[in-house]
């Protein structure tokens, strides 16, 4: 109830400086100037008069395709009163209701003639064609599917660095848009400042006062354990909509209820192994020491993606690779001239505060241990600790920790109330308050509290090189975007990696494109058909509406 209010709230402030900004030129066009003020109406009025397809209307009041929509109307009929080219249409678009109020309220504002073709019929015009593509790509992109890029080697070797994904945001239900008025295509900025400012000083690519509360429509199925997920990273402090904080891709290994524990780098779930699906790719963090110097080029060759660090002392050569699957570390131990393949494992009760970096010295050298490895950052920098804070865990040697459900009553302690706070205060969206050895929940105070959304656990396949659940802690359901369907674009070398010595060479990746990736099957579906079909229904709609057209005409 608290969507539609909220909503109802939006579209009867839009209703009324519509209603204000144009109610004499709807006079002037022959209707009660009460018409501007009627919500869908006052649309549908435009649309007639400009004579553009009436299912534009339906759509005018939509999150995101809406103000598109309402903006395609406003240069309609602000073209009608004669205010034509790109200055007026600029201004309609920028200013719509300050620009359609000084026609509105000008003294004699008149109606221009309609441009018609030989037979009596109102001409196409390129505005109209280029409005129909992006309303059919925005309807798709904030609707349907969303693409989404891999930028870093998390989930390598299961999805790769430089894959493009579709994302399915109707499986678990579709999560309606709380920042409703926003650029289309874009995420969270239009474009960073990078190191010249504060991140949250960005242009946002949204109108942040324009909001609704989270709302899910019923989907077919619900996150299970081992699907491959995209949801909105939890931790973001740039943008304060969940639905507009960075995208993140990792797998989930755990709802509600289970118990989650690393031992030794090992996934344990409710006390027992991990399973791992046919097409699922877990990678460890291996330290390779070499009498010779390894040849790390021809390796990218062969094995593609392998960040690694190369370093040198006076027993050999030392590398240390990212991650290595169980395959490619045992034909790297075959290669002649290495001496050991260890790995990398955190001592238990370490306290972990990063993830995979390096720290380096003031010659920017890698510092190293007593046994020459590179020493990593988590024992140098703070930035980035290990959830909760008060726990003396590591990515290594983690829990157990139970991930809370909906319905879960919660008997708050001073020791759980790091695990539990953001939970209560940022997700479920309540003033909390630890005063005294005292709970405060609103103003009240509580020694329970009882959880309203599901969480899950996610973390990627690439366990030593992952930003992850570990460090962030739980995901609510709300930040919860879809399904990965299919990889449609795969280029190795995209991204460089600023944690290796090596940068794989630029190339696309063909055998990847269009191929299945949450399906657990190691022979991957193609979807070739469908993306043709796309192709032929975007560029050959035109073409089909014409047919349909003739018909109609020659009946």
């Amino acid at each position: 109830m608290d969507y539609i209010l909220q909503y109802s709230i939006y579209v009867l402030i839009v209703s009324v400086l519509m209603g204000l900004s144009t109610w004499k030129l709807f006079k002037i066009m022959g209707y009660n100037p009460l018409f501007a003020f009627v919500p869908f109406y006052n649309y549908l009025i435009i649309q007639k008069e400009t004579k553009h397809p009436k299912w534009w209307v339906a759509i005018a009041y939509f999150p995101i395709v809406g103000p598109i929509m309402m903006s395609v109307f406003h240069v309609f009929l602000m073209k009608k009163f004669g205010k034509t080219g790109p200055i007026n249409a600029l201004l309609t678009v920028i200013l719509p209701f300050i620009f359609m109020a000084t026609v509105n309220y000008s003294k004699n504002p008149e109606i221009e003639e309609e441009d018609i073709d030989e037979e009596g019929k109102k001409k196409e015009t390129f505005i109209g064609s280029v409005t129909f593509a992006v309303v059919f790509a925005t309807i798709i992109h904030v609707f349907i599917t969303q693409p989404f890029g891999i930028p870093t080697g998390s989930m390598e070797r299961t999805l790769l660095v430089g894959d493009f994904l579709f994302v399915n945001k109707l499986n678990y239900g579709y999560r309606m848009p709380m920042r409703p008025v926003a650029l289309p295509f874009l995420q969270g900025t239009i474009f960073d400042t990078g190191q010249k400012g504060n991140p949250k000083d960005d242009p946002k690519s949204y109108v942040e006062a324009v909001k609704l509360p989270y709302l899910r429509l019923p989907g077919w199925e619900k996150p299970e354990k081992n699907d491959i997920v995209v949801f909105n990273y939890p931790d973001d402090s740039v943008h304060v909509a969940t639905d507009r904080k960075d995208p993140y891709v990792k797998r989930l290994v755990a709802v509600g209820g289970d118990v989650v524990e690393f031992r030794a780098g090992r996934l344990f779930i409710n006390g027992k192994p991990e399973f791992v699906k046919g097409d699922q790719e877990v990678q460890h963090k291996y330290i390779v020491r070499s009498a010779s110097q390894l040849d790390i080029p021809g390796l990218y060759k062969t094995f593609g993606f392998l960040p690694v660090v190369e370093g040198q002392d006076d027993k050999g050569f030392v590398y240390q690779f990212q991650g290595l699957t169980d395959k490619i570390r045992d034909e790297i131990k075959q290669i002649p001239g290495v001496e050991s393949v260890d790995e990398d494992v955190m001592k238990q009760g370490l306290a972990s505060l990063a993830y995979y970096k390096y720290a380096t010295d003031a010659t920017g050298n890698y510092m190293r241990d007593a046994n020459g490895y590179p020493v990593p950052a988590s024992r140098i920098d703070s930035t980035n600790s290990i959830f909760p804070v008060n726990k003396a865990w590591n990515q290594d040697w983690y829990g157990p920790l139970t991930i809370p459900k909906k319905g879960d009553v919660i008997n708050l302690t001073q020791d759980n109330y790091p695990e539990y706070q953001r939970l209560i205060h940022v997700y479920e969206h309540n003033k909390l308050e630890n005063k005294n050895g005292k709970f405060f929940i609103n103003g009240k105070e509580t020694s329970q509290y009882t959880v309203q959304q599901d969480y899950y656990f996610m973390i990627g396949d690439n366990r030593d090189a992952s930003l992850d659940a570990r460090f962030f802690g739980f995901v609510p359901e709300e930040n919860i975007v879809g399904k990965p369907m299919f990889t449609w674009m795969s280029v190795q070398g995209l991204f460089p990696d600023a944690n290796s010595s090596y940068q794989a060479d630029k190339k696309i990746r063909w055998d990847r494109m269009f191929k299945a990736t949450n399906t657990g099957e190691a022979n991957k579906t193609s979807y070739w058909w469908v993306a043709a079909l796309i192709l032929v229904v975007f560029f050959g709609w035109d073409y089909i509406m014409k047919l349909f057209r003739k018909k109609k005409e020659d009946e």
